[in-house]
C-alpha cells in the first residue's frame, strides 16, 4: 500500500511543517531553519509521487523506492509528533505554575540539549530524504499535482465470456428483474434499474441473461448493451450506444452535438432496452449529462445499470437497487461440480475435499469458476488435498482473476479510504467489527481529516465507513442491539484484498513463526499476547488483541516493560481481557498514544497518575474493570480525551474533580456520585458543560446527592441532545436496600429535576427510593424506544406510556408496591386504537406481586374468573406486540395480545388474560387462511409455569391454534394432564421442555407426531418411569436432557430405546438415582458429541461400549464419586474406554446443553 500512503504522508507532513504552531515551536527550540529545509525536501519529492504511484503498478523498482520513501516519511511524522507533543506538554503543564519536573525539563540547559537533539534528528531525516530523492532521477518521474488518466486508472476490466444458455443459481434473480422490466408500471417513460454487487458475483452475466431472454427481445423495439467501465466519458458512451444500436461505429470526427442528434434519431419514440454495464462514475452532474440524452424513449423503456457501488445506484436511479447476493450452497456446489468434475467421474473423496474448498469461495461465481477450473486439471486425491491445504491460501496472489477483479474497486478509492480499508486487515476473518471502534482506530492513526469544522472527527469517520460500505467493501452491516452499536463483517475475499494491499505494513501475529518473520517496518499488528515478547519491530503504531485468543493468566509487568521499551510510536494499544493487576507508571512514555483499551482487566484497582501525561490520548476504555476504584485525579489534563468508557466498572466510588473540564468528551458511560464526600469527588454540576456526550450515560448513587434539587438541575441533562440512553440509579448496584449514611431528605430528590433532552431514545430508572411520583417531562420524550424501570422503589403507579408513539420495549421489574399501570378504566384509557401503544413490540412485567389489574378502575368483575363475555374486536389490545413476559404478577385484567408472534412467557400469574385473548376475533384487511387470523396462531415460543386456572382441555384447545410454535415449555401446571392431549397441530415444534409434572408416568403418545423435534428437556418429573415406546419415534432429536426423574429406568435388560437415535449429538443425564450403570444401548449413539453425567451416586463404572462413541468430543462428569478415580488420565481403570475423547472434565453443574 506504499503507493497510496506515501503521497498522503507527504501532504500531511507539509501541512504540519507549514502550520503556525510548528513554526513557533521551531523558533522556541532554534530549529526553524531545519524544519524549513525539511519542508522543502518533502515538497520536492511530493511533486513526483503521483507519477510514481501510478508507475509502481507495473514497476517493481518504483514500488521498492516508494516503500523506502514511505518508511522515512513515517519516521518524519513520528519525529514531528514527538516535537509537537513536547511543546504541547510545555504549554499545558507550564503557565505560571510550573511543577518542578516541568521547570527542570524546560530549563535553559535542558532546552538547549533538546534543541540539539531535535536538530540532529531533523537533519538525519532530511539526509535520508535527499538520498531517496536523488534515486528518483533514474526513474524519470514527472511532476504532477493531480492524477492523470493512465493505463493504471483506466485498465480494461476482464471481458465477461460469452453468454451461456443457463446461468446456475440466478433463476430467481432473473424472474425478479423480468417483473421489473415487463410488468412494472413506471411514471417515467424511461425507468432505470440498478443491479449492485461485489465484483465477480455475476452482475454482467445476469444482465446478459435477461437481455437475451426471448420475452425481452419480443417486448422491446430496440436493444443495446454497452460496457462503460471506469472512464465515464459521455462522448465515448454515446458512440458505443450508437454502435450497439446500429451495428456500426459512428464517424470518429463527429462532434458531440452531431452524435446527440444521431442518438436521438435512433432511440426517439422507441421502447428500448439499454444495458450500461460496469459504471464507476459517482459524479451526479456527469450522469445527468448522459441521462438527458436518453429520456426520449417511448413509455416502457428500460435502462439496466450494473455497478459495484450503492452510491452509483443512488445517483443513477430513484428506485430501490437490485442487490445481487452470492450463490446458495447448493447452487455454488452445482457450479463447482460442473467445472471441476467435467472430465472425470464424481468420487466421494473428491466431493468431500471439494466442498471444503468451496467454503472459501463465498458464493462468488468468479471465484468458484477460477478455483474449480484449476482443480479440473488435478487428477489425484493428493493433489486436491495439497491444493486445499497449501495453494488455496496463496491463490489470491497467484491467480489474477480473483483479486484483480476486487482490487479494481480498491484502485478507484480516494487515498484516505485506501488507508482505512487496508487497516481492516488487522481483524481476523469473519470477525464482527464494531464500526465505532474501527472509526476511532482510523482517527487515532490520523486517517480521518477534519475539513469541515462543524463535523466531529467521528462523524467524518462514519462518513468514510459509509463510503466504503456503499462500494461493497463490507457486508452484514446493521445494529442488532442498541448497546452493541453498528457492526459489520468483511467477506473473506475482501479480507484477502485488504491483506494484499496492506502488504508488510500490517500483520496478524498468531504463531511463533509469524512473530519471527514480521519485519522491522511493520506498523500495525493484532497479536496473541503471549507472542508479544517475540515480536521485534520497534516502529509499531497499532497493537490490537482480539478476544478470540484465550485469556492469559501470566500477563505481568515484564510484558508492560517490553511494550513500553520497544513500541514508543504506538498510537493504538488494545490489551483488553488480559488479567493485568496493575498498569506501570512508565506508561506515560507512550506519548504518541491516542487510543488505549484496558477493558475487561477485572483486577485493576487503580490507574497510575502518570497516565494523565499522555496528552494526545483521545480514547480511554476501561469497561468491565470491576475492581477499579477511582480514575486519576488529574484527568482534566487529558484535554484531547473524547471517549472515556467505564461501563460496568462497579467498583468506582466517585468521579475525579475537574472531569467537567473535558468539554470534548463524546463518551462518558458512567458517572458515580461520591456517597459521603470523603473522596473529594466531582458533583453533578461537572456534567453541566459536557453537552457533546453521545450514546450511554449512567448516573449512579443519586440517593446520596446533597442539595439534590440544585445539583440535579446543574447536571443540565436537558442540553445533552446527542445522548441515546440515560440510566438513573438511586444507589449503585450491590448497595443494601437501606440508605444508611444518607441523612438528606429524600423528598428533595425528584426526577422532575433530571429532565433529559427530548431526543433521548432509551430511559432506565433503577431503585428510585424517593418520591413516588413520575415527572411531568416523561410524556414529552416522544422519541423513546425503550423504557426500563426496576426496583426496589416506592412507585405505586407509573404514568401511562400508551401514547408514546415510538416506544417499542417496556420493562417493569421488582416494583413490589406497584398496584396498576394506568389510572383510568379500560374505556377511559382506550382512546383511538391506533394510539394505544402504537409501536410496542416487547413487554416485560416481572415480580410485581401487588399488581392485580392494568387499570386502577377495572370494568370487569375481577372476582368472577369465568367472566369473559365482554370480548370482541372492540376490546383493548396491543396492536403490534410481539413478545410478552409476565412473571409473578397476579394480573387478572390487562390489554389483550392476540397478535403476539414471537414469545409468550407466563409464570405465576392468572390465566384469565390468556383465556380472553384466545376468545378474541382478529380483523384483517387481507384474506387469510382459517388459522392464520386466529389469536396467537403465529406464536413461536410459549412458556407456561404455575398458572392458575389452566387445565388440560383449555391448554389442548389453545395449542391447536399455535400452528407456528417452535418452542414449548410446560412447568408445574397441576391441573394439566399431558397424556390426555392431542397435539398433532404442533408439527413444527423443535424444542420441548417438561418441568415438574409429577403425575407424568411415561412420555405421552402425542409426542410421536413431533417429527421436527430437535431438543427435549425433562426436569423433576418424579413419577416418570420410562421413555418407551414413544421415544423411538423422535428420530430428529439432537439434544436430550433428563434431570431429577428418580423413578426413571434406563438400564432394564433388553430395553434398547436409543437404537434409532442416530442423530442425537448431546445427552445430559442428571440424578437418575435408579440407574446403576450405563446400558449397552449407548453404543448406538454414534453421532453423540457431548455426554454429561451428573449426580449418579450408584454409578460404579463406564461400559466398554463407550469406545463405540467415536464422535464424542466432550465427556462431563460431576458428582459421580466412584468414577473420579476410575477416569483419571492414563492410570484410571476406565481410562482406556474414554481415552479417545478430546475433552474429559469434571463439570460443576448440569446447566444447559
Amino acid at each position: 500500500m506504499a503507493e497510496a500512503i506515501a503521497f498522503d504522508l507527504a501532504v500531511e507532513l507539509i501541512t504540519k511543517l507549514s502550520s503556525f504552531t510548528l513554526s513557533q515551536i521551531g523558533l522556541w527550540w532554534n530549529v526553524k531553519d531545519d524544519l524549513d529545509d525539511l519542508k522543502s525536501t518533502v515538497s520536492t519529492i511530493k511533486a513526483v509521487l503521483l507519477d510514481a504511484e501510478e508507475r509502481s503498478v507495473t514497476s517493481h523498482h518504483v514500488k521498492d523506492w516508494l516503500e523506502k520513501l514511505k518508511d522515512v516519511l513515517y519516521d518524519a511524522d513520528d519525529l514531528l509528533d514527538d516535537f509537537s507533543t513536547e511543546a504541547f506538554r510545555k504549554d499545558l503543564l507550564g503557565g505560571n505554575k510550573l511543577t518542578k519536573e516541568v521547570r527542570l525539563f524546560f530549563s535553559s540547559s535542558n532546552q538547549f540539549a533538546y534543541s540539539l537533539k531535535m536538530g540532529r534528528q531533523i537533519k538525519a531525516i532530511k539526509a535520508r530524504l535527499t538520498l531517496i530523492g536523488s534515486e528518483a532521477k533514474m526513474f524519470n518521474l514527472v511532476e504532477r499535482d493531480r492524477p492523470m488518466e493512465t493505463s493504471f486508472m483506466t485498465k480494461k476490466r476482464h471481458q465477461t465470456h460469452s453468454f451461456k444458455d443457463n446461468i446456475i443459481g440466478r433463476d430467481d434473480d432473473k424472474a425478479a428483474l423480468l417483473k421489473l422490466m415487463l410488468e412494472f408500471e413506471s411514471e417515467e417513460n424511461v425507468y432505470i434499474i440498478p443491479i449492485v454487487g461485489l465484483g465477480g458475483l455475476g452482475k454482467t452475466a445476469l444482465a446478459q441473461f435477461v437481455y437475451n431472454d426471448e420475452m425481452v427481445k419480443n417486448h422491446f423495439e430496440l436493444m443495446m448493451f454497452v460496457c462503460v467501465s471506469d472512464v465515464f466519458d459521455v462522448k465515448i458512451i454515446v458512440e458505443n450506444i450508437i454502435k450497439s444500436a446500429t451495428g456500426e461505429a459512428p464517424n470518429q470526427k463527429l462532434e458531440m452535438d452531431q452524435l446527440q442528434s444521431q442518438l436521438r434519431g435512433k432511440i426517439g419514440g422507441k421502447k428500448y432496452l439499454l444495458v450500461l454495464d460496469d459504471i464507476w462514475n459517482e459524479e451526479w452532474e456527469e450522469w445527468v449529462s448522459l441521462k438527458e440524452l436518453l429520456v426520449g424513449g417511448a413509455k416502457g423503456s428500460r435502462i439496466i445499470v450494473t455497478t459495484r457501488s450503492l452510491r452509483v445506484a443512488k445517483i443513477t436511479s430513484k428506485c430501490q437497487p437490485y442487490v445481487l447476493k452470492g450463490l446458495s450452497d447448493d447452487d455454488a456446489w452445482s457450479l463447482f461440480k460442473e467445472i471441476a468434475f467435467e472430465q472425470r467421474s464424481i468420487n466421494p473423496t473428491f466431493v468431500k475435499i471439494g466442498k471444503q474448498i468451496l467454503e472459501r469461495c463465498g458464493g462468488v461465481p468468479l471465484v468458484i469458476r477460477t478455483i474449480a477450473g484449476a482443480l479440473s486439471f488435478k487428477e489425484t486425491e493428493k493433489e486436491w488435498s495439497s491444493f486445499k491445504d497449501n495453494e488455496l491460501a496463496r491463490i489470491s496472489q497467484n491467480e489474477g482473476k480473483i483479486l484483480a477483479t476486487l482490487k479494481l474497486s480498491y484502485d478507484h478509492l480516494p487515498s484516505h479510504l485506501k488507508h482505512c480499508f487496508a487497516y481492516c486487515r488487522l481483524y481476523p476473518k469473519d470477525h464482527k467489527i464494531h464500526v465505532q471502534t474501527l472509526v476511532q482506530f482510523w482517527i487515532a492513526q490520523g486517517f480521518v481529516k477534519q475539513l469541515n469544522p462543524s463535523q466531529s472527527l467521528e462523524e467524518i469517520g462514519f462518513v468514510y465507513f459509509k463510503d466504503l460500505n456503499e462500494r461493497g467493501f463490507f457486508q452484514e452491516v446493521g445494529e442488532r442491539y442498541s448497546w452493541e452499536g453498528l457492526t459489520c463483517k468483511m467477506h473473506d475475499l475482501m479480507h484477502d484484498l485488504a491483506e494484499s494491499v496492506a502488504g508488510t505494513e500490517s500483520s496478524i501475529v498468531d504463531s511463533n513463526e509469524i512473530a519471527s518473520k514480521v519485519g522491522e517496518k511493520c506498523r500495525h499488528i493484532s497479536i496473541d499476547p503471549s507472542l508479544i515478547v517475540l515480536f521485534k519491530g520497534k516502529k509499531l503504531r497499532t497493537m490490537l488483541h482480539f478476544p478470540n485468543y484465550e485469556r492469559n493468566q501470566n500477563m505481568n509487568d515484564e510484558i508492560w516493560d517490553f511494550i513500553i521499551s520497544n513500541y514508543r510510536c504506538l498510537r493504538v494499544l488494545e490489551l483488553n481481557g488480559l488479567d493485568f493487576k496493575m498498569i506501570p507508571r512508565s506508561i506515560c512514555k507512550l506519548k504518541h498514544l491516542r487510543y488505549l483499551d484496558l477493558s475487561g482487566n477485572f483486577n485493576i484497582k487503580i490507574l497510575p497518575k502518570s497516565i494523565c501525561k499522555i496528552q494526545n490520548l483521545q480514547a480511554l476504555k476501561l469497561n468491565l474493570c470491576w475492581e477499579l476504584e477511582e480514575l486519576p485525579k488529574k484527568i482534566e489534563k487529558l484535554v484531547n480525551l473524547t471517549h472515556l468508557g467505564c461501563e460496568d466498572c462497579s467498583g468506582l466510588t466517585h468521579m475525579p474533580r475537574g472531569i467537567g473540564k473535558l468539554t470534548s468528551l463524546e463518551t462518558l458511560s458512567k458517572f458515580v456520585v461520591d456517597k459521603d464526600g470523603s473522596r473529594d469527588g466531582a458533583d453533578l454540576s461537572e456534567l453541566s458543560g459536557l453537552n457533546n456526550l453521545t450514546g450511554r450515560l449512567e448516573i449512579t448513587n443519586l440517593g446520596f446527592v446533597k442539595n439534590a434539587k440544585e445539583k440535579f438541575k446543574a447536571a443540565n441533562l436537558k442540553e445533552k441532545q446527542h445522548l441515546r440512553l440515560l440510566v438513573l440509579v438511586w444507589n449503585d448496584y450491590g448497595d443494601d436496600d437501606d440508605d444508611s449514611g444518607n441523612d438528606d431528605d429524600d423528598d428533595d430528590k425528584s426526577l422532575e429535576d433530571l429532565r433529559p433532552h427530548p431526543n433521548l431514545k432509551e430511559l432506565f430508572i433503577g431503585g428510585w427510593r424517593s418520591d413516588a411520583k413520575f415527572p411531568s417531562w416523561l410524556s414529552l420524550l416522544t422519541n423513546l424506544i425503550v423504557i426500563r424501570i426496576w426496583g426496589p422503589s416506592n412507585f405505586k403507579q407509573i404514568p401511562s406510556f400508551a401514547q408514546l408513539p415510538c416506544l417499542q420495549k417496556l420493562s417493569i421489574v421488582d416494583l413490589t408496591l406497584l398496584e396498576y399501570m394506568d389510572d383510568n378504566s379500560p374505556k377511559g384509557s382506550q382512546g383511538e386504537p391506533e394510539s394505544f401503544f402504537p409501536s410496542l413490540k416487547s413487554l416485560c412485567l416481572e415480580n410485581c406481586p401487588n399488581m392485580k389489574s392494568w387499570w386502577r378502575k377495572s370494568s370487569i368483575d375481577d372476582d368472577n374468573e369465568d367472566d369473559t363475555t365482554v370480548i370482541g374486536t372492540s376490546t383493548m389490545a396491543f396492536p403490534c406486540l410481539s413478545s410478552l413476559e409476565i412473571v409473578n404478577c397476579p394480573l387478572t385484567s390487562m390489554p389483550l395480545y392476540p397478535s403476539l408472534d414471537d414469545d409468550l412467557r407466563l409464570v405465576k400469574t392468572s390465566s384469565r388474560p390468556l383465556k380472553q385473548t384466545m376468545k378474541m376475533n382478529i380483523t384483517s384487511t387481507t384474506p387469510s387462511s382459517s388459522t392464520s387470523s386466529l389469536p396467537l396462531s403465529k406464536l413461536k415460543s410459549f412458556h407456561v409455569h404455575k398458572i392458575e386456572g389452566l387445565d388440560t382441555h383449555m391448554l389442548d384447545e389453545y395449542l391447536k391454534h399455535f400452528t407456528g410454535l417452535k418452542k414449548l415449555t410446560i412447568g408445574d401446571c397441576k391441573e394439566v394432564d399431558l397424556g390426555g392431549m392431542q397435539w398433532e397441530a404442533l408439527k413444527n415444534l423443535s424444542h420441548l421442555g417438561i418441568i415438574n409434572i409429577p403425575q407424568l408416568v411415561s412420555l405421552p403418545l402425542w409426542l410421536q407426531h413431533l417429527v421436527q423435534l430437535k431438543r427435549l428437556e425433562i426436569w423433576n418429573c418424579s413419577g416418570l418411569r420410562s421413555l418407551f415406546p414413544v421415544f423411538q419415534h423422535l428420530t430428529f432429536l439432537e439434544d436430550l436432557l433428563v434431570s431429577k426423574c428418580k423413578e426413571l429406568e434406563l438400564s432394564a435388560a433388553g430395553l434398547q430405546i436409543f437404537q434409532d437415535q442416530t442423530r442425537l449429538r448431546s445427552l445430559a443425564l442428571e440424578n437418575i438415582s435408579k440407574c446403576r450403570h450405563l446400558p449397552e444401548w449407548i453404543q448406538h449413539l454414534t453421532n453423540l458429541q457431548i455426554l454429561s453425567l451428573v449426580d449418579w451416586p450408584n454409578l460404579t463404572s463406564l461400559p466398554d461400549e463407550m469406545r463405540c462413541l467415536t464422535n464424542l468430543q466432550q465427556l462431563n462428569i460431576h458428582e459421580v464419586p466412584q468414577l473420579e478415580e476410575r477416569c483419571q488420565k492414563d492410570i484410571g481403570a476406565d481410562w482406556y474406554k474414554i481415552a479417545h475423547i478430546p475433552s474429559v472434565t469434571h463439570w460443576p453443574a448440569v446447566g444447559y446443553i
